[in-house]
């Protein structure tokens, strides 16, 4: 018979969790760095090697309620209610950003990254603090302002750092917040946004770039 795990008290995602917060903010800056001044081919391997260590371990917890109930309090500050008995956050983050490292080109990677580090935690927050206007779940239109806002400050940033379409940078960077606005809040399915927001956010900014002739040979 299945052992059940004794019920834990964690943070749901309605909850601040300013922790959690932090932690995915600082984590995903940390990859991002890492991608932006490793070479591309030691970033991917890093990559690799990180998500076959963790993402296997987090079905192997799932099916082994001793190993999962004994990692539960290393996991306290920064884990969900709801990733008791399911997949962690993590491995969806790791999936997504795996993903788009391996489809598509640096700019897009590095720029997905930030999205992703940023713009779901704030979303949240701002969400979760002043989220009066429901739209999707409990996405809120202030939430949503608030990852429009940040993914326009972090395009623009992107793109006058790395001098590009400086011509056009008001257009791409609200195009930018645009995209990230939106992958934050529209729903795909049951799937986890970690895993959405950066699939979502890199086939929109290379799009938006191709059109823009950044990738032009």
């Amino acid at each position: 018979m299945e052992q059940i795990l004794e019920p834990v008290k964690l943070k749901r995602r309605s909850d601040l969790h300013l922790a959690r917060k932090i932690w995915h903010m600082t984590t995903v800056s940390m990859i991002a760095a890492l991608y932006a001044y490793l070479p591309e081919k030691v970033s991917l391997i890093l990559l690799t090697i990180s998500w076959f260590i963790f993402v296997p371990f987090d079905f192997y917890r799932l099916r082994n309620p001793q190993v999962n109930e004994a990692v539960l309090p290393l996991l306290r500050p920064i884990m969900r209610q709801a990733e008791v008995q399911s997949l962690a956050g993590t491995t969806y983050l790791l999936t997504g950003i795996y993903l788009v490292a391996l489809i598509f080109p640096p700019p897009i990677v590095f720029l997905t990254m930030l999205f992703l580090a940023f713009a779901d935690p704030i979303a949240s927050y701002f969400g979760i603090r002043f989220g009066k206007d429901k739209i999707f779940g409990e996405k809120s239109l202030q939430g949503s302002f608030a990852a429009f806002f940040v993914c326009a400050i972090l395009t623009f940033a992107f793109l006058n750092y790395h001098d590009i379409l400086l011509d056009r940078v008001v257009v791409v960077s609200l195009l930018g917040g645009l995209i990230g606005a939106l992958a934050e809040l529209l729903p795909i399915g049951k799937l986890d946004d970690n895993l959405t927001l950066p699939l979502l956010s890199a086939v929109a900014l290379w799009l938006v770039f191709s059109i823009f002739g950044v990738f032009a040979t």
